[in-house]
């Protein structure tokens, strides 16, 4: 009785977002508004689950997986910045978020630029140096080669740098309709599941 609740449920749920498609109507936004209210219910909750409770409550707390009384207490540095995040909410001291931003921002400026270091350029440097023994490694040469000239402007493009610069558009716009087309296929594949969904599990069409 549950699943066939869950399914009548999820198949109203389905039919509101695509009532857009005829035009936007209180079913819609229904469904939207629920559909951001439970995401962001979902939010908090796995930030308690997995990030408060194992990182701040049950080790500084209840003092779980922590040897060291200085490591247990130390936690109070980070739970107090994170306090400091919530003073957005009251005007008076909505200032002092910034601190807590501040370094948020920073850190995540830090280590995103190592990974993009070490998970994206220092991979593709590797990846690019190959011998020229074939089309693709010629081609993949070719393609990083004339894309970076497209994006050196220190010279003016004229000459060989212009030709250069050229074709590294035409390995932009490839790379650029292949994200495009991917997109697309996820996007298709959702619609098809949906569609497969009301087909076969709401409709029982097909068994």
């Amino acid at each position: 009785m549950t699943s066939v609740i869950g399914t009548w449920i999820a198949a109203g749920l389905t039919l509101a977002i695509f009532s857009f498609l005829y035009r936007d109507n209180p079913a819609y936004k229904f469904a939207e508004h629920l559909y951001v209210g439970v995401s962001a219910a979902f939010a908090v909750l796995y930030t308690w689950a997995f990030d408060i409770w194992p990182m701040l409550v049950e080790p500084m707390i209840l003092g779980r997986g922590v040897a060291d009384p200085v490591d247990r207490w130390i936690l109070i540095v980070p739970a107090c910045f994170g306090l400091l995040m919530l003073a957005r909410w009251i005007p008076r001291v909505a200032w002092l978020s910034r601190w807590a931003i501040s370094l948020t921002v920073g850190i995540a400026a830090g280590l995103g630029i190592t990974g993009q270091i070490q998970g994206i350029l220092l991979p593709q440097i590797r990846g690019t140096l190959l011998p020229m023994n074939s089309i693709d490694n010629i081609i993949l040469v070719v393609g990083v080669i004339t894309t970076l000239v497209y994006f050196y402007f220190s010279v003016e493009h004229k000459g060989l740098v212009k030709a250069g610069a050229r074709i590294g558009v035409v390995f932009i716009m490839a790379s650029f309709g292949a994200s495009f087309g991917y997109t697309v296929m996820a996007r298709i594949s959702l619609l098809i599941g949906r569609l497969n969904f009301l087909v076969t599990d709401w409709l029982h069409l097909f068994r």
